[in-house]
C-alpha cells in the first residue's frame, strides 16, 4: 500500500531547503509513498530536477513576497482533489498557507519544515519575520515540525513555536555523489592556469548579504600577506566578473590575480574535491549544506560559528566568530601551516563524520519514520 504525500514549498530556485527536498525525493521509498510537489511560486531549476525523478511538480505562480488569498484557495482546491495522507511543507510561507489550506479541506497530517536559524531584522525581510510570528501562534495545530538544526529549534521555540511538536532532522549528504577525486586539484589548477605549487581555497555561496563575501575577501588579504601562493576559487549565483561590488572589494585588497570567479556551477561535486580547504564566511545559516558536501569530498573546512556549523565540522575543522576577518584569516593560515599529512588526515576524518552522522540514507529514513509514525496514529 502506498500513501499520498504532497510536498509544498515556497519556491524551487537553488537553495539549501530546495536542494534538501530534491535529495530526499531522490531516495525516498516510492513504493511506500506516492509523491507530488507543489511550489507556491514557479517550478524553478530544482523543480526541473525533481521532474526528472518522474515526480509531478506544480507551480502555482504566486509572486514572491506578495501574499494573495487567491492562491490559498487555489492550493486548497488542489489538496481537496488530491486528498493527500500527509502534507509536508517547507519554509514559512508554505508552512502558513499549507496549514490554512490543509485544515480547510481536512488533510489528516500536516508536517512543517523549518530551515531558518535567525529571525534578526538585519538578515530577514519584515514580511518574513511577520509570517514566522503568525506561524508560531498557529504551530500547535500542526502534527509535526521538522527543524533542520538545533539552532533553528532553539530560535523558533523562543518565539512561541510548539516545542512538543518539534524534532530535528539535519540535512543529509549523498556520499556517493560527493566523494574524493584525487586528480581534481591538478585538473582545476590547469584549467585556471594556477601554478601547481599553489593552495586552493574554496568558497561556494550565492551572492547574498548573509554569505558575507566581504568577510572572506578581507580574510583573504591577511592570508595572502603571509602565504603568497594561495588562490581563492569562488562559485555561486552572481559570483562573476560582472558583479561590480564583488570586483570592487577584490580590487580593494589588490588580489585580482588570486581570485577566480566561476559563477553558478552544475558540477560542484567535481570542483569541490579540488580544494585544499573550504571556507564558510557567513553571518547567518541554519544547517549549511556546503560544509557537509565539502567534508564528504575529504576537504576540511574553516567556518564561522553560525547555525549548526560548529556541530557539522566537529573536530575535523576550525570555527571562528562571524564578521571577524582577522580571526578567519588566522584560522586559514593555521590550517595551511599544518603538515600535509595532518591536513589529509583531517579530510579523511571529515568524510567519516559525514558518513556516520549525515549520510543521505540515514536522513531519508528519519523523514520516512516521521511520516509512518503519523500515519499509524491517524
Amino acid at each position: 500500500m502506498s500513501y499520498k504525500l504532497i510536498h509544498l514549498i515556497t519556491g524551487l530556485n537553488t537553495g539549501g531547503a530546495e536542494m534538501m527536498l530534491y535529495k530526499l525525493l531522490s531516495q525516498i521509498d516510492r513504493e511506500k509513498f506516492d509523491i507530488k510537489v507543489i511550489s507556491l511560486t514557479d517550478v524553478g531549476p530544482v523543480g526541473e530536477k525533481i521532474k526528472k525523478l518522474e515526480i509531478p511538480v506544480i507551480g502555482l505562480g504566486m509572486k514572491r513576497g506578495v501574499p494573495n488569498p487567491f492562491f490559498l484557495f487555489k492550493l486548497a482546491r488542489i489538496l481537496k482533489r488530491e486528498k493527500p495522507d500527509i502534507l509536508q511543507t517547507w519554509m514559512y510561507h508554505a508552512d502558513l498557507m499549507g496549514l490554512l489550506a490543509g485544515k480547510l479541506v481536512g488533510v489528516p497530517n500536516i508536517v512543517w519544515g523549518i530551515h531558518h536559524s535567525s529571525l534578526s531584522p538585519e538578515s530577514n525581510k519584515k514580511l518574513t519575520i511577520k509570517v514566522a510570528e503568525i506561524c508560531a501562534m498557529l504551530s500547535k495545530y500542526t502534527d509535526k515540525i521538522i527543524c533542520c538544526s538545533e539552532s533553528s529549534l532553539k530560535v523558533h521555540s523562543k518565539i512561541g513555536y510548539s516545542l512538543e511538536k518539534m524534532t530535528i532532522i539535519p540535512n543529509g549528504f549523498d556520499v556517493k555523489n560527493f566523494s574524493p577525486i584525487y586528480t581534481a586539484n591538478k585538473q582545476l589548477k590547469r584549467q585556471l592556469s594556477i601554478p601547481e605549487n599553489s593552495y586552493l581555497i574554496g568558497l561556494v555561496a550565492r551572492w547574498d548579504p548573509l554569505k558575507d563575501h566581504y568577510n572572506f575577501i578581507q580574510a583573504a588579504r591577511i592570508v595572502a600577506n603571509h602565504i603568497p601562493n594561495v588562490h581563492f576559487v569562488l562559485c555561486g549565483d552572481n559570483i562573476t566578473p560582472k558583479n561590480e561590488t564583488l570586483i570592487s572589494w577584490i580590487k580593494g585588497v589588490s588580489l585580482e590575480k588570486s581570485f577566480h570567479l566561476l559563477g553558478r556551477r552544475e558540477d560542484i561535486n567535481k570542483i569541490m574535491p579540488a580544494f585544499d580547504l573550504l571556507i564558510l564566511s557567513s553571518k547567518g545559516e541554519a544547517f549549511p549544506n556546503v560544509l557537509g558536501e565539502a567534508m564528504a569530498c575529504e576537504v576540511p573546512c574553516v567556518t564561522t560559528d553560525v547555525g549548526d556549523s560548529a556541530y557539522i565540522v566537529g573536530d575535523t575543522g576550525l570555527v571562528v566568530p562571524p564578521e571577524n576577518p582577522q580571526l578567519l584569516g588566522e584560522a586559514i593560515l593555521t590550517f595551511l601551516k599544518y603538515p600535509e599529512g595532518h591536513r589529509k588526515k583531517l579530510g579523511q576524518l571529515a568524510r567519516e563524520r559525514v558518513e556516520n552522522y549525515f549520510s543521505l540514507d540515514l536522513i531519508v529514513r528519519k523523514y520516512e519514520n516521521v511520516y509512518i509514525d503519523l500515519l499509524e496514529k491517524s
